[in-house]
């Protein structure tokens, strides 16, 4: 056992606490015969009021993606809560509720779920044991006899009860377990099922706040525009045709932009449109994208940085690679190319900022943060500890929002206004200052012994290294000795190659990158999986029997493609014009497998008849959510396989929006039917994991429709229309 003062350490240290109740300090408990007052509760995951009621903070921000009912049922279970008297809110931005896979308050990389769930249970597991021995001190019976039922606390031999509101007070006060019985699953009532997100009812009747939605006493609101050459100074700007314009309070000038405050949005975004900023570009980008993807082109020719995996040496890497080569008489070589894209999320970047006192106030809808609380801090030359951050909900994130560069201007403008401010970027601006998915091109080889048996195999990739941009460059030290972000997981975790090395070569972009949904994954996986299709062949293998041969008999992977073969159809015959293609994957602990049936008439037209995922997360806390994952990844990337690209003429973005960046239709979307394969291995990520493994299930699909490989993305430019 430890004792509360140890635990609270802990606290301080990252370690996580549940308050089951207030706990009054002396020097704030109430005079005799004053009016009770208010007590605020200590920091905690979980607060039980007296009438019963429960809140359970989350931590991870609300992108779409349900992950705070996922928490919220966790918890449940763990402390034996009856789901009707459980409510969800955001936690505050502090210490104690920082992701503690993450090391920091920020959602990314699917790990709401996956990278904090041992322990929310051990918290969840710690209020309920703490619940039972208050309840048994209050009997004065063994703890031993007492169990838990929805939300009460249950005395076996004589039937007693208590609720949990009854006793908060004296909970708070027993010592905290250090390891306490975590639920079994036999008795969870929540995890595992289909539960209703939280988060809906708010969102159905329009009571939910977004960014967009945040309204502050005394706001303005501020329209910007940024130099549109990336790297470009603002380098003047006559202010008298916007402050001419009605409602217009201040023109705020930043180092690579200019603000308008306005008592509207409409009229600051019109009083700004009114502006002929003259800008320097002195320092700013002269990329553009055709001879950009020429230098990527080249650079794959080289020796670029060698990938060495953790607990992995260079030395047996090239070792292994050498002996494969050497035994190697006939080789295939193929290039794949993929675009910059952008996040388009529905809702535009905006902050809300009160800056007065040395101190600053922001409402975000932001993925990350800690970061922008630091950011900010440093922009208005403050302590981190003066930036309080609210987090609201967001409408889409997909990575654009770990970025900081939204919150530091408002943060700016409200400075420089003297009230608080909400600034909104147009839509224009959105999708022209966006930090974007790389641009890849990415080339493998494979030798093949006199027999046809694979030998070796060589991955070289050139792109730039989105260490370089985001967060404003604080995790550059990550891009050697080789760009992590480049890379990704090595498709030989899952899949038994021999002699496989991987090289990396940046480029440098000339445009901010960052982010986006599945990073590395949604160019890697393109490139390996379209490869391994082409070596299924060479073999004389159907595509899916040449993957279960590349696997571990009894493994995780072997069942996802052996419910894949099932759940798809795979051997039954397709009406005439229909085909298949199929792809497989694992990222962050989720194995997962897409197979693609299409049809293709004479004027290239594909009509998508059905996508068929199946995955292991390992333990599935909501199925919904998770099916509802799955349908949101696939459909964003068939987005980008068919339509996404931006480009970029002299350190420009020419889109402006969706009228040029298109998505998907809904009359273009498929079928979509999803799998889970049931699991006791710990969760896996799924907000991203659907992205990856669907543009070479497409392509392979098409080559089995038309006979042709399709290698460069989107597949627009090759002609192919969505019907």
């Amino acid at each position: 056992m430890s004792n509360r003062r140890n635990f609270l350490k802990a606290l301080a240290a990252g370690g996580l606490l549940v308050a089951v109740g207030p706990v009054v300090a002396a020097a704030d408990a109430p005079v005799a015969g004053a009016a009770p007052a208010a007590v605020p509760p200590p920091p905690g995951w979980v607060r039980i009021a007296p009438d019963g009621s429960v809140t359970i903070l989350s931590n991870t921000s609300e992108i779409g993606q349900g992950t705070g009912t996922a928490i919220a049922q966790l918890l449940a279970d763990e402390m034996d809560l009856d789901w009707k008297t459980v409510r969800i809110e955001m936690a505050p931005v502090e210490k104690q509720f920082i992701n503690a896979g993450w090391g920091e308050y920020a959602t990314y990389g699917s790990g709401g779920v996956a990278r904090q769930f041992p322990q929310l249970r051990k918290a969840g597991a710690q209020a309920r044991a703490m619940l039972v021995s208050a309840a048994a001190a209050e009997w004065k019976v063994p703890a031993a006899e007492c169990d838990t039922q929805s939300g009460t606390v249950l005395h076996k031999p004589t039937g007693r009860k208590l609720p949990y509101a009854k006793l908060v007070q004296q909970a708070a006060v027993q010592p905290v377990p250090a390891d306490p019985p975590l639920m079994p699953k036999e008795r969870w009532r929540h995890m595992g099922k289909d539960v209703a997100r939280l988060d809906l009812p708010a969102k159905t009747d329009g009571s939910a706040v977004y960014g967009i939605d945040v309204k502050v006493p005394g706001m303005l609101y501020a329209a910007i525009v940024q130099c549109p050459h990336f790297g470009g100074k603002l380098a003047a700007v006559d202010p008298q045709p916007a402050l001419a314009k009605r409602g217009v309070k201040k023109v705020v000038r930043l180092p690579d932009a200019v603000a308008v405050v306005a008592d509207s949005y409409w009229r600051a975004q019109q009083a700004v449109n009114a502006l002929k900023p003259q800008w320097d570009l002195a320092s700013a980008s002269k990329h553009s994208s055709a001879p950009y993807r020429d230098m990527l082109h080249e650079a794959v020719q080289k020796e670029g940085d060698l990938v060495v995996p953790r607990n992995g040496k260079a030395e047996d890497i090239s070792a292994a690679h050498a002996a494969g080569v050497a035994k190697a008489s006939t080789w295939l070589d193929r290039t794949y190319t993929v675009p910059l894209l952008a996040h388009a999320t529905m809702e535009p970047m905006n902050g809300t900022a009160s800056v007065k006192n040395g101190k600053a106030e922001l409402w975000l809808p932001t993925q990350a943060q800690d970061t922008a609380r630091t950011c900010v801090a440093k922009a208005l030359g403050i302590e981190p500890g003066a930036v309080t951050i609210h987090t609201t909900l967001s409408g889409g994130g997909f990575g654009r929002r770990i970025e900081a560069d939204f919150a530091v201007q408002a943060a700016l403008v409200a400075r420089e206004a003297g009230v608080p401010v909400k600034l909104l970027w147009s839509r224009e601006e959105d999708m022209r200052h966006g930090y974007h998915r790389p641009a890849a091109v990415l080339r493998l080889r494979a030798g093949f012994d006199a027999g046809g048996a694979v030998t070796a195999v060589r991955m070289d990739s050139a792109s730039d290294t989105l260490f370089n941009y985001s967060r404003f460059g604080a995790d550059k030290e990550y891009a050697k000795p080789f760009d992590r972000s480049a890379v990704g997981v090595l498709f030989t975790r899952y899949y038994g190659l021999p002699g496989y090395v991987h090289r990396t070569n940046t480029v440098e972009a000339g445009v901010p990158l960052g982010y986006w949904r599945s990073v590395a994954a949604s160019q890697n996986i393109f490139a390996t999986e379209s490869f391994v299709d082409e070596l299924a062949l060479r073999a004389g293998q159907d595509p899916l029997d040449y993957r279960r041969s590349l696997v571990k008999p009894g493994s995780r992977e072997r069942a996802v493609l052996d419910q894949l073969e099932s759940r798809s159809g795979w051997r039954r015959d397709l009406p005439e014009g229909r085909h298949r293609g199929m792809a497989f994957t694992w990222a962050n602990g989720t194995y997962i497998g897409q197979v693609v049936e299409l049809s293709v008439d004479a004027a290239s037209r594909v009509k998508l008849h059905r996508v068929t995922t199946v995955l292991d997360c390992g333990i599935t806390v909501n199925p919904r959510n998770v099916r509802g994952q799955m349908e949101g990844g696939i459909i964003f990337a068939l987005s980008a396989a068919f339509y996404g690209e931006i480009t970029v003429k002299d350190g420009a973005v020419e889109q402006s929006n969706f009228s040029d960046y298109k998505l998907l239709s809904l009359a273009e979307a498929p079928a979509i039917e999803v799998a889970i394969i049931d699991s006791n291995e710990a969760p896996g990520g799924v907000g991203e994991e659907a992205v990856g493994p669907l543009a070479p299930a497409l392509a392979n699909a098409l080559f089995a429709a038309t006979g042709k490989r399709f290698t460069d993305l989107p597949l627009i430019k090759a002609g192919v229309r969505l019907q």
